[in-house]
């Protein structure tokens, strides 16, 4: 199978999303002075912009696939999140659950940065923390959802660790009868079980937590096959993708480091959302019936795509089209052992 079909094959399928949406404001201005009060540069706004993200942003790198996509999380019932339900509307994903759904005072999490030009000055967050009646509302509707569970080729838990994701979201998630594929993008910091998860996508830092392995000090080897091996015997996933940043990804199966992808981004000016695209496109093509590595090569190429532009962008089609006609898809990069 090579990329374009698979590419084919993803368009189509129906995925369900569930997990920590927010939305990213971004405020866009000029600096020409510093501030006589204090020494911090004086933004000129310009404009501001929009964008889904954390599983929103997941949701929308589906859609910009193909892929019939639905997402599960909390809107808050105030302005940014009637922004973040019409930003999902606009690219044809189904928001599940309702305005009135949603639990008063309880407001959408929002994430503001502010850039001078392309540099991102200061991040500003909002957010209150869940209650427990939220949640156990989510978990409420997801009682309703079983037929539409049967019916979807794979779900995508994107847990940001601000409470959507819980044990019981989780273990009903993955203890369902019918369903397909279950793929978690984890946050360690919630200690959840994710035994029988069929793709886990931990990051470098995630990966260690996961392993209970502390960072090894600067200069010294990064213990990845020890971290693969510790993976496997605590949570068994059946297929372990590590992200490495700039290093590229790591593919482990039954706790063997089998390969390493290098990084095939051109020129990054911002990484924010990139993981979201990893998941999403791993994912997607998993359940299109590609192998791990073919997969993870392909989702490598999208997320080279999407940290070429500034702010949370959803991977664009026609784009990673052209990168992989530009370009061939990464090699695997094999293990050198003495």
């Amino acid at each position: 199978m090579d990329p374009l079909s698979v590419l084919e094959k993803i368009a189509g399928l129906r995925i369900l999303v569930v997990g920590d949406v927010m939305l990213d404001h971004y405020i866009w201005g000029d600096v020409h002075r510093i501030s006589p009060e204090a020494p911090v540069p004086v933004i000129s706004a310009r404009r501001e912009t929009w964008a889904a993200g954390g599983a929103a942003n997941v949701a929308l790198n589906l859609a910009a696939l193909g892929v019939d996509t639905s997402v599960l999380g909390f809107f808050g019932a105030d302005e940014p999140g009637d922004i973040l339900r019409r930003l999902l509307h606009q690219r044809g994903v189904c928001v599940l659950g309702s305005k009135t759904d949603a639990v008063d005072g309880v407001a959408t999490i929002v994430k503001t940065r502010v850039l001078a030009r392309t540099q991102q000055v200061c991040r500003i967050d909002r957010e209150s923390k869940y209650s427990e009646y939220a949640i156990d509302g989510i978990v409420s509707l997801m009682d309703s959802l079983d037929l539409l569970v049967e019916q979807m080729d794979a779900i995508i838990v994107s847990d940001y660790a601000k409470g959507v994701v819980n044990q019981a979201l989780l273990s009903k998630l993955l203890g369902h009868p019918k369903r397909r594929f279950v793929a978690v993008d984890p946050k360690p910091v919630r200690k959840l079980q994710m035994a029988g998860v069929d793709l886990l996508t931990p990051n470098r830092n995630e990966a260690m937590q996961l392993a209970g392995i502390t960072e090894p000090p600067i200069g010294e080897h990064f213990p990845l096959e020890d971290i693969c091996k510790r993976i496997h015997e605590v949570i068994g996933p059946r297929n372990l993708i590590v992200t490495l940043g700039a290093e590229g990804m790591a593919i482990c199966e039954a706790g063997t480091l089998k390969s390493i992808i290098p990084t095939q981004a051109q020129e990054v000016f911002d990484v924010s959302g990139a993981g979201d695209t990893v998941i999403a496109v791993l994912t997607a093509a998993m359940a299109a019936g590609a192998d791990p590595h073919l997969s993870a090569r392909l989702a490598n190429a999208a997320a080279g795509c999407v940290v070429a532009h500034v702010g949370t962008e959803p991977v664009r089609l026609n784009e990673l089209r052209e990168s992989i006609g530009k370009h061939t898809i990464a090699p695997l990069e094999s293990l050198s052992r003495s």
